[in-house]
């Protein structure tokens, strides 16, 4: 996963192509890290992801919990294959807020 710092934001860019059983307690450990050290802004860019199952869906709430009160975490670079999955889940509707790009996300925080 890839970490950058843009204006006092978090990118994030999971590797994939899928957060799934594998790879969610991975991604779950890092983003918790990534809060600890003190970042409360952070843009999630799926756009190298095309497969995420319920642990990987479950890692991103998880994550989401750890931030509550203390910052915002939305989405990026979400696939419409993936923009389904969050609308199916509902997760698209006051659980994530999801922007095209990053440019929009960073302008949305």
């Amino acid at each position: 996963m890839t970490v950058e710092q843009v204006n006092g934001t978090t990118i994030v860019c999971p590797e994939g192509p899928r957060l799934d059983a594998a790879a969610a307690p991975r991604f779950k450990s890092e983003m918790v890290d990534i809060i600890t050290r003190g970042s409360t802004r952070i843009i999630v860019d799926l756009s190298r992801i095309d497969f995420i199952d319920s642990s990987g869906l479950s890692s991103m709430m998880s994550t989401m919990k750890t931030l509550v009160g203390q910052g915002e975490m939305v989405l990026c670079g979400v696939s419409e294959k993936l923009r389904t999955l969050f609308s199916i889940t509902k997760l698209d509707r006051g659980v994530f807020r999801i922007f095209d790009s990053r440019a929009q996300a960073l302008n949305g925080l």
